[in-house]
């Protein structure tokens, strides 16, 4: 009896540890579908804040809808700004002593993946898509994001350059002075306003713009002349360079441009400045409250218009908005990253992201068939004023985007911080003379020490 009960317990014992191994086994060679654990996937993104953010909510419903379906899930690890991340992705790529390990997707614009090592550490998208499926996106949309022939960048959503206005403040402007919302329609008469208003008020700025440099570029090549040397590591300075400098320096000098650092939604919160042009996504982070020095707060109405051109310039706007880059990893990780990217960027689901962060969806079909429904359902006037502006500019305007040039980004910090030096000490030295100091003298003088210092 004793013979027979071990061996039918040594029988039991061998059974067990047969199906256990076995489903071990399986456990271990099954796909991402089937798998008991989920393909985790890491992102970087700009669009919102970590609590607050279109992208978190898609993301979120992907996770628990074809995410769940395929063994998939997407992690959000850092929200913040495109400089941050930038400065993120290039630390991790450079491996830099604590910086993090570099996310499966990453928002990104041409200049940081220009600014790479080794951008081989990034996926070419038409090893995952075919030219069926890259074909649908809008062309120059698409174009923007190949580099050295690879489809690096996939475009998610585009933006451009908008003109918002806090109208509350400024038609107490316009009753007192007669300028009209139309006075903002070119950069000249623009400028003029902005000057009227520093006077006016006492001294506040009137404009703030979120890039000068876009400002600069946009506005000479609109006047037919090339912003950059033939090169490509420095800048033409040609007459149409000046020309679009003379107002901008006046501007500054009579106090009507905000000069100081950070983005435009800073002082247009405290009403030190009540016109932007900004990127049209800025939208998401104006607030329909400003407070003022005192502490005292206001509820105000926001408008955007197409952004400002030259008189006789062409009507050109930059356009914006980065993609998303994968970086390469395993086949099971950048199939299972395909697989959420194609789900964000069709039609249905990209129409719905774009409108809520203020962007334009990035295909065709979305753009035709998806948008101008979405856009009759928005209840926000401030969103409406938006895409009635974005729908003009994309009717009226061509689209400018920036060269691929090894050395676009370096040029455009050193513009950024030079500028705005040489304008400060230029408005610094009119208010210490009493406003008697030449005006004309001083944009010259600035224009000249500007050309020093660029680059340096």
């Amino acid at each position: 009896m004793k013979k027979i009960t071990v061996s039918v317990l040594s029988f039991i014992l061998l059974f067990t540890s047969v199906v256990l191994g076995a489903g071990f086994l399986t456990g271990c060679s099954s796909g991402g579908k089937s798998s008991s654990e989920p393909v985790t996937l890491t992102i970087w993104h700009v669009y919102g804040a970590q609590t607050d953010s279109p992208l978190n909510d898609l993301i979120d419903e992907f996770n628990s809808t074809v995410g769940k379906e395929e063994g998939i899930q997407v992690e959000v690890t850092m929200v913040s700004n495109n400089k941050s991340i930038h400065e993120h992705i290039l630390a991790a790529a450079n491996g830099e002593p604590g910086s993090s390990e570099l996310p499966d997707i990453f928002c990104s614009y041409p200049k940081t993946v220009l600014a790479l090592p080794d951008d081989d550490i990034l996926v070419d998208y038409r090893d995952y898509f075919t030219d069926e499926e890259l074909g649908k996106h809008n062309e120059n949309f698409l174009s923007e994001g190949i580099i050295d022939g690879r489809q690096l960048i996939l475009p998610m959503a585009k933006s451009t350059e908008v003109t918002i206005v806090n109208k509350t403040l400024f038609d107490r402007f316009a009753d007192a002075t007669g300028t009209k919302l139309s006075d903002l329609t070119t950069w000249e008469s623009l400028f003029k306003t902005s000057e009227k208003y520093a006077k006016w008020s006492g001294g506040k700025s009137f404009l703030v713009q979120d890039f000068h440099f876009n400002y600069f570029q946009v506005g000479t090549e609109s006047l037919g002349e090339d912003f950059f040397n033939e090169t490509g590591d420095g800048l033409a300075f040609g007459p149409a360079f000046e020309k679009v400098w003379e107002p901008y320096a006046r501007t500054a000098v009579k106090g009507g441009l905000w000069l100081k650092g950070g983005y435009a939604t800073e002082p247009i919160r405290t009403a030190d400045a009540i016109v932007s042009v900004v990127s049209s996504a800025s939208i998401l982070y104006y607030s329909d409250e400003v407070t003022y020095s005192d502490n005292t707060s206001e509820k105000v109405e926001y408008i955007a218009l197409p952004a400002p051109v030259f008189e006789n310039g062409q009507k050109l706007v930059m356009q914006r908005g980065g993609g998303l880059c994968l970086t390469k990893s395993t086949p099971e990780r950048e199939k299972a990253a395909v697989t959420f990217l194609k789900w964000l960027t069709a039609p249905e689901v990209n129409t719905r992201f774009a409108l809520q962060a203020g962007y334009m969806p990035v295909t065709d079909e979305a753009f035709n068939d998806y948008m101008p429904k979405a856009i009759e359902e928005l209840t926000d006037p401030a969103y409406k004023s938006l895409y009635d502006a974005f729908l003009r500019t994309y009717d009226e305007y061509t689209f400018y985007h920036a060269p691929q040039l090894k050395k676009y980004l370096q040029m455009e910090t050193s513009f950024e911080d030079s500028v705005r030096l040489c304008m400060q000490d230029a408005r610094y030295r009119y208010i210490e003379s009493g406003g008697s100091e030449n005006v004309d003298k001083l944009i010259s003088e600035s224009l000249n020490d500007f050309k020093k210092t660029f680059g340096d």
